[in-house]
């Protein structure tokens, strides 16, 4: 099944549609949302991204981004996705949005408006394997130790992302 991402303008008014590779082969500014999960010990979720993705596979990345549908609002799009790639219900709530551009090599672009959402889980998950290799909670501290020693096991929009939440963080 082709996917589609709504290309927008920083303002976020509906430009169109495109096919999702086709937009990250143009670079071209399309709706996102990224969503960041903790436990009760604040710590952060990341998840693996699986060997199959056709970009940045097997590449450790926030809990879930992903893209709404056309007819979906953000929200709406991002509690599907956590429920399709993790396998879980969560309540989400939205921090902040922004725009970025990312390489993400083999001549593709991240150029998104993300919305960025959190929450928080305790309990099992359920991946789903065409999407998620495995997850794992890491405490900041860690995470930035971690990224700082091996940048290239990380996703470029992930690297980010994070540093927009830690500057709405502590603002």
């Amino acid at each position: 099944m082709e996917e589609f991402v709504v290309l927008v303008n920083p303002e976020d008014k509906v430009l169109g549609l495109m096919e999702k590779q086709q937009a990250h082969i143009n670079g071209l500014l399309h709706r996102a949302f990224s969503v960041f999960l903790f436990n009760s010990s604040g710590e952060m979720l990341l998840q693996k991204r699986a060997s199959g993705k056709y970009h940045s596979p097997l590449k450790w990345t926030n809990a879930v981004c992903s893209h709404p549908r056309s007819e979906e609002t953000y929200l709406e799009g991002a509690k599907r996705r956590v429920k399709e790639e993790l396998g879980i219900d969560v309540e989400l709530s939205e921090k902040f949005n922004f725009i970025y551009k990312a390489d993400v090599g083999n001549g593709l672009w991240e150029h998104e408006l993300d919305h960025v959402f959190t929450g928080t889980f305790e309990g099992e998950f359920h991946l789903n394997k065409d999407e998620v290799e495995e997850v794992r909670y890491i405490s900041l501290e860690n995470l930035n130790k971690e990224i700082s020693e091996s940048p290239d096991h990380f996703t470029e929009w992930f690297k980010i992302i994070l540093e927009e939440y830690k500057h709405h963080l502590h603002s």
